[in-house]
């Protein structure tokens, strides 16, 4: 049985390390593309044949990027609306998730489907409304106007990913603080955040990217660079039917750093969070 045993293992682990190979090659090979487009010359990027690895190298697209386009304003725009989209909608989050799991008031079920429906109403129909309420509000080409924007979507989906957190949380933990003389709001923040960390961090991290990648709010509502995002920005690359695929790719790579930067910083509390609210929730 011993022996049966550890063949099985053995054999799980010879067909489990070509499927992770294959997924991370599949996975990684999109960045390593950007990268290695990015670094060629021009003549090597239209040759006939592709060339996996550059034969020469330029950073010119580069030096483009950073210093003959309004590339760091757009990405100075894009860090800090999706940094305030996720402020506010983790401050948002937090006191609706809590309410509608803990407290008992008329409509919270209601409350709570509304939410999710809400989630799951596509972007393509809310900007038309949501232009004239930002027009009429003197918000267009803001970045205020944006994070506004983006709270529709990301408020609904922060709430409803902490309800399911929070639902696991043992109410005899809150109770016990409010014996002791702590109000709903001390026991929210002195007991339930504390142990809701990786909730947060999941709720955070997914925040950020749906902010960071959001291009049909930034293109409507903004057109100029003073207000522009990277999403938006990158179709600058574009004139007519001319694509600059060196300053293209360089661009792309480097607005696809953060979001993975964030994800390698935050994976482990990542998984945790998503097991537990996704399973127990």
């Amino acid at each position: 049985m011993r022996r049966s045993g550890e063949i099985r293992r053995s054999g799980w682990r010879y067909f489990t390390w070509p499927v992770l190979g294959v997924g991370l090659v599949w996975t990684l090979f999109p960045f390593y593309w950007m990268l290695t487009t990015a670094l060629k010359p021009n003549d090597d990027m239209y040759r006939p044949e592709p060339l996996l690895v550059p034969v020469r190298i330029t950073l010119s697209h580069f030096h483009k990027v950073f210093f003959d386009s309004h590339f760091p304003e757009f990405f100075r725009n894009s860090t800090l609306v999706a940094l305030a989209t996720t402020v506010l909608s983790l401050a948002v989050g937090i006191l609706a998730a809590y309410a509608i799991v803990r407290l008992d008031f008329r409509g919270k079920n209601l409350i709570a489907r509304a939410l999710i429906f809400s989630y799951l109403v596509p972007p393509v129909l809310l900007f038309i409304p949501l232009f004239e309420l930002i027009f009429k509000f003197g918000l267009l080409n803001t970045r205020e106007g944006l994070v506004l924007a983006y709270l529709t979507f990301t408020v609904p989906f922060t709430t409803w990913l902490l309800m399911g957190y929070f639902r696991t949380i043992p109410v005899a933990l809150e109770e016990a603080a409010l014996v002791d003389g702590c109000t709903r709001l001390t026991a929210l923040f002195r007991i339930i955040l504390p142990l809701s960390t990786p909730a947060i961090v999941v709720t955070a991290l997914f925040s950020f990217t749906l902010s960071w990648n959001e291009f049909l709010f930034a293109l409507t509502f903004t057109s100029n660079p003073v207000s522009q995002t990277v999403t938006v920005g990158l179709t600058s690359t574009v004139a007519e039917d001319v694509f600059f695929w060196g300053v293209m790719m360089a661009a792309s790579f480097l607005i696809a750093i953060p979001p993975v930067v964030l994800y390698l910083l935050g994976q482990r509390w990542v998984v945790r969070g998503l097991t537990a609210g996704a399973v127990k929730g």
